[in-house]
Parts: C-alpha cells; structure tokens; sequence
C-alpha cells in the first residue's frame, strides 16, 4: 500500500495534478481548558459515543471475529473506555477498537500466522507519532492530493479484509440473505439520527435474520 500512495503521490506530480507539496513543519502545541456546558453534552458528546459504539467498537469486532479472533468485548470496551477518559481532557478523540485500521492489521496480509499479527501495533504506533509531530503538514499534504487517489489507496486496503470477511459472511447458506442486507445497508452509507451505516446495517441483518426464523417457525 505504501508503494501504491508513494507512486501515485509522484505520478500526481509528473501529471500536474499537484500544484505543490506544503513544507513539513513541526506541530505545536496549544492549551485549550475544558468547558462543560449541557449543549455540548447533549449535542456532542452522546452522539459521538453512539458513533463510536456503533461505527467503530462494533465494526471492530466484527473485523476481528471475520480474522478468526474471538475477543471478549467487555475487557476491550472497558480499556478503551478508561484510556479515552484519561485522553479527554488532552482534546483526544474517544479511544476506541477502528475498525479500518483493525481490518488493517489483523487480515491474512499481514501474516499467515494470526499468533504473529500483533507485531503491526508497534509500527501503527510509531507511524501515530509520526503523525502527531506533523500532523498539520500531513494534513495539508493530502488535502492537495488528487481525491481519486486518497479513495484509490483506502479502497486496495481493505480487498483483502473485504474478501475474507464475504467469504465468512456468505458460508452458511442460511444466513445469506441476513448477510447480503447488512452489506448492502452499510455500504448504501445510510446515516440517521447521527448514527453511521454500520449500526443500521446491523440492525436490518438482524431483523432479516429474525423475520427468516420466524418463517421458518
């Protein structure tokens, strides 16, 4: 992937499609103290805690049990709920299990052994400091890159992830249809009530699900 994104950012350049690449400057640091106020709770914190149980710890899971994982969720819920307390006044985003990035580091590309694919956190946590000392010129610089490419580059990241989780998804013939309406809710990008695709995604697989056992009953 990384040859993908170096060779695209250059035959971008070759092309004109970049005008210039900004400088890479070091991020600096600003203090901003914390304000409670009952709009900011209501309006943006109970959705953001939605979204995030329901587009990242969620789909994280499911990435994880679709690699052959089987993690208790209460634990990982449970840390990663504590650490995002202690980031919180530091003006982190909520900590939580991303699904892309899991999907990411936990598929068969990374390693045929899945005891060994472990060994990937220690490189996403070095590219994340990496990112946190420049993270305004990375920024800047994929904001002048050509979209198509930034969609190019995420959508050959997850082929892989994407095959291997279809082809557990579809395996048990009664489940199919179940399956199919999941992926084709999440993938139509349905948003309600500030709630992403994949939670809605869930919930008509299950009702498809449900429905089917009651015909069957």
């Amino acid at each position: 992937m990384l040859v993908v994104l170096v060779g695209g950012v250059v035959a971008a350049l070759l092309t004109g499609r970049v005008g210039g690449l900004p400088a890479p400057e070091l991020s600096t640091l600003t203090w901003i103290g914390p304000q409670f106020t009952a709009s900011a709770i209501i309006g943006l914190a109970v959705p953001l805690y939605l979204v995030t149980m329901a587009s990242q710890n969620l789909s994280g899971l499911a990435v994880l049990r679709a690699d052959g994982y089987e993690p208790p969720p209460g634990p990982l819920i449970g840390v990663t709920g504590f650490v995002s307390v202690l980031t919180a006044p530091l003006g982190a985003s909520t900590t939580n299990l991303a699904a892309i990035s899991a999907a990411i580091c936990t598929g068969p590309d990374v390693h045929p052994d899945p005891t060994k694919r472990w060994m990937t956190g220690p490189f996403y946590a070095l590219a994340y400091l990496v990112f946190a000392a420049f993270g305004a010129s990375l920024v800047a610089i994929f904001a002048v890159l050509p979209q198509s490419l930034i969609v190019l580059v995420a959508g050959l990241a997850l082929l892989g992830s994407l095959a291997n989780a279809l082809s557990i998804a579809l395996r048990d013939e009664a489940g199919r249809m179940a399956a199919t309406v999941t992926f084709a809710v999440t993938a139509s990008g349905l948003a309600l009530f500030g709630i992403g695709s994949a939670f809605w995604g869930l919930v008509a697989g299950l009702a498809v699900a449900g429905l089917d056992r009651l015909k069957k009953k």
